[in-house]
């Protein structure tokens, strides 16, 4: 019996310590190519990313994996897709509020087109933005023509990763099968499917950020941040200090800005769509004074990374500025009727 043609790429990886190797790019590129043709067998596939797991992938390979990604998926974008910011939303919430959606909203509503995209229920115990977006009575895009008449229509679209790469979806899915996750979630954040010129990134595990930087260099993008988001959502934390890893016309640099809130803040009881709802509009409070200061600082302080990333402000303090202008100046009935 011939061997299969994928099994080359299983052996480099696992051939033993001193034999086994990463990926070349071309590598990755053929592997992940054949992966979504449907030509390797789910004991490969399983075996293959398991391997790449317990190694962790380098920036070489998903290089490679995401060329291969955006070549399979480019037939399915309308071009040229109307965003401005790609947003990666992948991890879901377990502790505190997704404030990361006000922010993402916030911005669209002044004016900045976002696409984001994501998958749901691959963590037991998290809510992810494709549950949690229609409660604030917007709508889970089903094409990806839908998503760009959206984004037209009020410059923010969310679109599920089965919508227009359904192979990577069900890969991420096999999160409760292998018990571990697998480089795609890396691969999904660095995809930017809809080639908006800026992305932001948000990542788990701050070992990650050099590698998502070298990758996004390499992939050509000339504009991104990537911070240890809460949860690995693209949130701020606005109680500690936050290391953003930025690429500015192609050249990388790091940024550190200071904690907003002097003060660690306990996680809620529970997530609430109506939490934020009542934040929004002005009517939350909480058991020190005001509006809730973590919510309002985790929206403020993941807006201004973005008007940093954007070029619309030279400064930290003046991002941070813009960004509570923009916040004092939303449309506080947005959600009324929701």
């Amino acid at each position: 019996m011939p061997e299969h043609p994928f099994a080359q790429y299983v052996r480099i990886l696992g051939k033993g310590k001193k034999s086994s190797r990463s990926l070349t790019e071309a590598e990755s590129y053929t592997a992940m190519s054949e992966i979504l043709a449907g030509n390797v067998e789910p004991v490969q596939l399983g075996a293959f990313l398991m391997l790449l797991r317990v190694k962790e992938e380098s920036p070489e390979e998903l290089v490679g994996f995401i060329r291969a990604t955006k070549e399979f998926i480019a037939k399915e974008f309308p071009a040229p897709f109307p965003s401005q910011i790609d947003w990666p939303s992948y991890s879901g919430k377990h502790k505190h509020q997704p404030w990361y959606l006000l922010a993402a909203l916030l911005l669209a509503e002044h004016g900045y087109p976002i696409f984001m995209h994501g998958a749901a229920g691959h963590t037991e115990g998290r809510l992810y933005s494709e549950q949690i977006l229609p409660e604030l009575g917007i709508p889970v895009c089903q094409d990806l023509q839908q998503a760009a008449e959206e984004i037209k229509r009020s410059q923010f679209a969310f679109c599920p990763l089965r919508v227009f790469c359904p192979t990577l979806h069900q890969i991420i899915d096999l999160r409760n099968t292998l018990g571990l996750r697998s480089p795609v979630h890396t691969l999904a954040r660095l995809l930017n499917p809809s080639q908006s010129s800026h992305l932001m990134v948000g990542i788990f595990h701050p070992s990650y950020r050099p590698v998502h930087l070298e990758a996004g260099q390499s992939l050509g993008y000339q504009h991104m941040a990537v911070f240890k988001g809460e949860a690995g959502e693209v949130e701020r934390k606005p109680d500690a200090r936050c290391t953003v890893q930025n690429l500015t016309e192609g050249a990388p640099y790091d940024e550190e800005w200071p904690p907003l809130i002097p003060f660690r803040h306990p996680k809620p009881e529970h997530i609430s769509v109506e939490h934020l709802k009542q934040l929004w509009s002005g009517e939350t409070k909480d058991q020190t004074n005001g509006n809730d200061p973590y919510g309002e600082n985790a929206i403020v302080g993941t807006v201004a990374i973005a008007l940093k990333l954007l070029g619309k402000a030279r400064s930290q303090e003046e991002a941070i500025r813009l960004a509570q202008q923009l916040w004092t100046n939303r449309n506080r009935n947005r959600f009324n009727g929701n």
